[in-house]
């Protein structure tokens, strides 16, 4: 069976979204999700590009971004390590609108607090923004610690959703 890679980009507050992901025999998975300027995002090439692709992440996303609770309950496939995946995983037990910190999650994946900071590098090496919440796990004394797709757009994500409130300047 042949796979290819496919992509396309989606309007968002935060800028022109890159979607990327595979196609074989029919089924396209999300492999990745980035904003722009992130670091890590994948290469794409023109060739490649799909409009068509990822209608029902493209709903999804409108629906998010018009502050609908969303859950993205679509085929994916992000490539990492098994620690990674499963930290990944766990991602989608934080709800929408909540924030959880590095050391409750490390505790629900039974992580050792000495290896906290592993957890971390497994966020920041999420290819699946938005769709894999990570933007939703701070620090233990409400600090924002950091983000792929920038802390600006964390903080924006987080008063998006409720989690923050919006701050007057």
């Amino acid at each position: 069976m042949t796979t290819h890679t496919v992509h396309t980009s989606c309007p968002s507050p935060l800028g022109e979204l890159l979607l990327t992901g595979e196609e074989s025999g029919g089924t396209l998975t999300l492999t990745s999700l980035s904003l722009p300027g992130q670091r890590g995002a994948p290469a794409v090439h023109p060739e490649e590009r799909d409009d068509r692709a990822f209608v029902e992440v493209r709903r999804l996303l409108d629906a998010y971004f018009d502050g609908r609770p969303t859950r993205f309950s679509v085929p994916l496939a992000p490539v990492g390590t098994p620690f990674q995946l499963r930290v990944w995983q766990a991602l989608d037990d934080i709800p929408y609108g909540t924030t959880t910190t590095y050391g409750e999650l490390a505790a629900r994946l039974g992580v050792p607090r000495a290896e906290i900071r592993s957890v971390g590098g497994a966020l920041g090496a999420n290819p699946l923004l938005l769709v894999r919440p990570c933007h939703r796990v701070i620090g233990a004394d409400g600090s924002m610690r950091g983000y792929a797709g920038g802390v600006e757009r964390k903080l924006w994500l987080l008063t998006h959703e409720g989690a923050l409130q919006p701050t007057l300047v």
